[in-house]
């Protein structure tokens, strides 16, 4: 163990002080009630300024993030942050603002939730926007509950399932339980999209409603959309729109009229704010006209969201403007299509042709035996990627394909990023051919290699146990 890879309660030495706060600087408290009084001195590390500075740095270091390097993470968007939006935000009339403040005190509060409704519902081509969703899977569930409430206001109790498509995110049929909907699977084809046909065979009076991505998880623009919007409105159904994968669409296509009736947008995806960490996060629904009514009557948070992550959305779109805005989504099929023809002689790829803004390999071309030992698999190519300083894309989802590998490079890298990503990827591919072995014991960079993350999750170690 190098001396700063130790915690900072190992480097602790007794009668070493960072730093004093001054005695008058803070009015005193009240004394605790007596139950709750600590027992014993708490117990802090006792480490100098510089111990304090460099263990706190070396800890940024050991992080990855889109401020430090690509980050090609299929159906996650992860793009750059602009930092105008977090000067916006850091703004002096919006700091300390508190959720009860009334209207007349944060009349430019009330103006940017309004901005944002009409920008949202312009680009997406529905009617309304709710901001109260904390994140996208949150959306899902308002979105589905403005579903079963349409339905019941109209009587029709009998309408309990959602059709979810086998390669949708998993958070769809997961919604969709949680809010007391039975899921119904619907099969893609050898093409990746939906079986219509299928479809066909799914839809009654008891269907409530499905759940779609467009373009879907595979990255591929569902041809068929207008043919399946009319058969599920056909039965009483409605379309519901995971917007996780809008930014290839923005200001090209709006899902309103494709059809769909609801639809809850990714701010830290589509519109830059940060993603990651646990939040926060921010995913607004919006409906058709049609569904106003549910849409208001329904309470979801006890207030209305993220203000701040709304705020740097709202930043982003009008640094942007209606012009840019198409632009992403242009540059964001242009880069994933650049990198995907560029690779697909050394990576297999299952579904030809034009892709949106991400796409899929099944694996290596030529990895040797790929269930053997010998063979290097998708988690190998993954592993060996944070050695050059990539960050690894998506892998083994879609559950499609066995050895998946979901790689979505957005529209924020330049080229010289994207070829430089290209090239390591091509790297790689030689080595797994000459060298398995070096990807199998990858990485060798990092500051730890192949945890057991299966024990991670389920028995995480999250502080300091002195032995």
């Amino acid at each position: 163990m190098k001396y700063y890879d130790k915690l900072i309660f190992e480097l602790s030495r007794e009668g070493r002080c960072g730093y004093s706060l001054p005695a008058d600087a803070y009015p005193a408290a009240p004394a605790l009630p007596g139950g709750v009084q600590r027992k014993s001195a708490l117990m802090l590390p006792q480490v100098s300024e510089p111990e304090v500075v460099r263990h706190y740095t070396m800890l940024s270091q050991m992080n990855f993030g889109v401020d430090t390097g690509f980050y090609p993470l299929g159906s996650c968007t992860m793009k750059y942050n602009p930092k105008i939006n977090e000067e916006i935000a850091a703004m002096k009339g919006f700091q300390g603002l508190h959720p009860l403040m009334g209207d007349d005190l944060v009349p430019g509060v009330r103006k940017v939730y309004e901005a944002m409704n009409s920008f949202l519902a312009e680009i997406t081509g529905l009617a309304e926007f709710t901001f109260q969703p904390c994140a996208g899977a949150h959306g899902e569930l308002t979105g589905l509950m403005v579903m079963r409430s349409y339905h019941w206001s109209r009587g029709d109790y009998a309408r309990t399932k959602v059709i979810v498509p086998d390669s949708a995110h998993g958070t769809n049929p997961a919604s969709a339980a949680v809010c007391g909907l039975q899921v119904v699977e619907v099969k893609s084809l050898e093409n990746g999209r939906i079986d219509v046909e299928a479809l066909k065979g799914l839809l009654d009076e008891t269907v409530a409603g499905i759940m779609m991505t467009n373009p879907n998880t595979l990255g591929l623009f569902e041809t068929q959309i207008k043919e399946i919007a009319s058969l599920v409105h056909g039965v009483g159904g409605l379309l519901y729109y995971d917007g996780a994968n809008m930014n290839p669409l923005m200001g090209v296509v709006r899902p309103g009229d494709m059809g769909f009736d609801i639809m809850h947008l990714n701010l830290h995806k589509t519109f830059s704010t940060p993603h990651g960490g646990g939040g926060p996060g921010s995913g607004p629904v919006g409906v058709a006209e049609h569904l106003r009514p549910c849409l208001k009557a329904l309470k979801v948070s006890g207030f209305n969201g993220n203000f701040g992550v709304i705020l740097r959305a709202c930043a982003y779109i009008l640094m942007l403007g209606r012009e840019n805005l198409r632009k992403v989504g242009e540059y964001s099929v242009l880069s994933a299509n650049y990198i995907k023809e560029c690779l697909k002689d050394v990576y297999k790829l299952p579904i030809q042709g034009v892709c949106k803004h991400e796409f899929v390999f099944d694996g290596l071309i030529n990895d040797g035996a790929r269930e053997s030992v010998e063979g290097a698999t998708t988690l190998d190519v993954a592993k060996r990627l944070l050695d050059f300083g990539f960050h690894a894309p998506t892998i083994y989802f879609p559950l499609l394909f066995h050895q998946a590998l979901m790689i979505e490079p957005t529209e924020t890298e330049s080229k010289e990023t994207i070829d430089a990503f290209v090239e390591v990827m091509r790297k790689i591919a030689a080595e797994a051919a000459e060298d398995p072995m070096l990807l199998h014991e990858a990485p060798h960079c990092a500051p730890i290699s192949r945890p057991d993350e299966t024990t991670a999750a389920r028995n995480p170690v999250l502080k300091y146990q002195d032995a």
